[in-house]
């Protein structure tokens, strides 16, 4: 099986932090899809997701991504994205989705912003 953390943290108000760990993929986005609608469906609408541990996403995940941006957009929030690591950036690039994503490079930043 996957392996496939995702971690909330609720300390950073009005932000929600969702760390994600492990391989995004057709196996895991499921999981990762349920507990961005838990969040959206719970009232949290600033999601910033935390990818500095994902060693994988492939197009399954970024579709996961894109309907939750999509989501929290229809309730007015947002989604931010953290990630610095340059093989999964530029899955980001090759789509065009750095133009949808607002991406930090730290979840201080995406806070902050």
């Amino acid at each position: 099986m996957e392996q496939l953390g995702l971690e909330v943290d609720e300390s950073r108000s009005p932000h929600t932090v969702l760390a994600v760990k492990g391989e995004v993929d057709v196996y895991t986005a499921p999981r990762l899809r349920e507990r961005l609608v838990e969040l959206v469906s719970q009232g949290h609408r600033r999601v910033i997701v935390d990818l500095e541990g994902v060693e994988f996403l492939d197009s399954t995940g970024l579709g996961v991504l894109v309907g939750g941006l999509k989501r929290l957009r229809s309730h007015d929030g947002d989604l931010e994205l953290v990630c610095t690591q340059s093989r999964i950036l530029k899955v980001f690039e090759i789509t065009g989705l750095t133009k949808v994503f607002s991406i930090y490079d730290s979840v201080d930043a995406a806070t902050a912003a």
